[in-house]
């Protein structure tokens, strides 16, 4: 047995020095970072690159391994499905704030997460859902400029609205 702080913001160092106050941790709980990877299909430089941002935080070991809770395969899978959905790193890290420190995350822990991010969800579905429908609109016209498009930009009236595809993104 392996005595490991569980609570990574007061101490992240495998130790065996106070048996009594660490709680008790096989080595098989742990994963080196190689093993990370393959279960994740991130590089190892990816995993380095989100522990960098604070999305991770492994335990290192008297040797200054990296070693992971088996509870941060979730947390890496979530990256790559928010990043996925359209979420950047920023807003990504702010859910991830939200799990707590010291112990493995619960369904409702994750549910929590799911809740607060399905507004912004459903907001970019029905932006793609209008971008594709107006987009089939505007090739199927047959100019393909909306600067010339008498169908959508009659008299180029969207120039004095701004830049990019305001009809399509509008």
């Amino acid at each position: 047995m392996i005595c490991v702080s569980r609570d990574r913001q007061a101490k992240t160092e495998m130790t065996q020095s106070n048996p009594q106050t660490a709680p008790k941790l096989r080595t098989t709980d742990l994963i080196a970072i190689g093993e990370m990877a393959r279960r994740t299909g991130l590089s190892v430089s990816a995993i380095r690159f989100y522990e960098g941002k604070g999305l991770v935080e492994p335990i290192r070991t008297s040797g200054n391994q990296r070693r992971f809770l088996r509870s941060d395969i979730r947390r890496l899978s979530f990256i790559l499905i928010a990043q996925q959905l359209g979420l950047g790193l920023t807003e990504i890290e702010q859910q991830l704030s939200r799990l707590p420190h010291g112990r493995t995350p619960t369904a409702r822990d994750w549910q929590a997460i799911s809740r607060s991010i399905r507004e912004q969800l459903d907001a970019r579905i029905s932006l793609l859902e209008r971008t594709r429908d107006r987009l089939d609109g505007c090739i199927g016209c047959g100019c393909l400029s909306l600067a010339k498009c008498q169908l959508y930009n009659r008299d180029d009236h969207l120039a004095e609205k701004g830049p990019g595809p305001r009809q399509v993104l509008g």
